[in-house]
């Protein structure tokens, strides 16, 4: 697969605050891990890429899957599947990476499929339901839905932040 490039619509709210968003139409680009379908905000977007191999690092957590060299950058790789325990992942011809640019870093992240960009007005997302201590529903924007599709919007901010960051800033140098 080659690498595809992402433009958002200029029309989005890029740096506005959380309240000036959410009257205007969200971008996501939707992406599949197992059986359900995520979306995550398209500005953090900066390309897809097919799986290839990585190198791995040693004593790194087992969901960050090794880094690969991008144009001279080195960006580490997540896999989103084992972060989610969502089951023993498997690499095929459909297996992207999504490269994101997210707190002033560019990181992979490995999910099973990209499906398209979803357009969702602030009326079509619903608040992520409280799952106790199930579930940490801290990284949730809420639940998408777009006719009979579910889409669970992911703050891609939020869950690649943090103790974890911390450790992508390491492994990367």
């Amino acid at each position: 697969m080659h690498a595809t490039n992402i433009n958002p619509d200029s029309s989005t709210v890029a740096g506005a605050p959380a309240g000036a968003a959410l009257s205007q139409s969200l971008e996501f680009l939707a992406f599949t891990l197992g059986q359900e379908e995520y979306g995550i905000d398209i500005q953090k977007v900066q390309e897809l890429r097919g799986y290839e191999t990585v190198t791995r690092i040693a004593n790194a957590p087992e969901h960050i899957k090794g880094v690969v060299n991008l144009r001279g950058i080195i960006v580490p790789i997540i896999d989103m599947r084992i972060k989610f325990k969502l089951g023993t992942p498997s690499y095929d011809q459909f297996t992207v990476v999504i490269i994101l640019n997210v707190a002033s870093r560019v990181m992979g992240m490995v999910v099973d499929s990209v499906s398209d960009v979803i357009t969702l007005k602030p009326e079509q997302i619903k608040p992520a339901p409280e799952m106790g201590s199930v579930l940490d529903t801290d990284y949730l924007i809420g639940l998408g839905t777009l006719d009979e599709r579910m889409l669970i919007l992911v703050d891609i901010d939020r869950l690649m932040s943090g103790a974890e960051m911390g450790l992508i800033e390491k492994l990367a140098a």
